[in-house]
């Protein structure tokens, strides 16, 4: 199974650290952000792995290489333009290939184990959903007996937390450009094609300045 990271994001809510820095260059406890979902996807036995870029994307690049110090084979996918989450991950299509990939965003930390997701998927997407946190207390989805479902009002919701597998048949009928990746998979749901579950460890959007401090002080009382 190959990988995919989305790396596309601009991070204007972290400046200005993101000024000059790709968001998953920030450094955290130390290590670019990015590295840690490297060191962990290798760990979890995945060799071949896509990020996509945009702002500052040459950084990113430079700084990874060709993946072969993590022991992987990264392959880059360049966007002259910001495509969304949809359209970023339709670029990349043709170096994931036909068989459903992990897709993980870049700008999260967790200590998810990946390894749990090398397994045949049923339907065209798997969700990890997790505790809504303080900055997104109505969630997105609910999950019942295993199968995800549009959130929307509902109660006892969770949150997507931007791990994922998914069949590049969820993008038939797509066509280049910028386009959002919620759409697809709530018309999957609404054909019974997501499966998901509840991840109950540590996990964080390190969307600004003090989600960023609340990670190095986790990474902190692991050490």
């Amino acid at each position: 199974m190959k990988a995919m990271i989305l790396a596309a994001g601009k991070g204007e809510r972290m400046r200005p650290l993101t000024l000059h820095t790709p968001k998953p260059l920030v450094p955290v406890a130390g290590v670019p952000l990015i590295e840690y979902h490297l060191k962990a996807l290798a760990a979890a036995g995945f060799k071949e792995i896509v990020i996509n870029h945009a702002w500052l994307g040459q950084q990113i690049e430079d700084h990874l290489g060709d993946g072969s110090r993590f022991g992987l084979d990264i392959l880059f996918s360049a966007e002259g333009e910001p495509l969304e989450t949809g359209g970023g991950i339709f670029k990349a299509l043709p170096l994931l290939g036909d068989e459903p990939f992990l897709l993980v965003n870049g700008d999260i930390w967790t200590d998810y184990d990946f390894a749990r997701l090398r397994q045949p998927l049923q339907g065209l997407a798997h969700l990890v959903l997790v505790d809504n946190p303080g900055h997104h207390g109505a969630g997105d989805f609910r999950l019942v007996a295993g199968q995800v479902e549009d959130g929307a009002g509902a109660d006892e919701t969770l949150t997507f937390s931007g791990i994922s597998v998914l069949d590049p048949a969820l993008f038939a009928g797509c066509e280049a450009g910028a386009f959002k990746l919620a759409p697809l998979l709530r018309a999957a749901m609404a054909d019974g094609k997501v499966s998901g579950e509840h991840f109950r460890g540590h996990w964080v959007d390190v969307g600004t300045l003090e989600r960023l401090a609340e990670v190095e002080r986790l990474l902190a009382e692991r050490r």
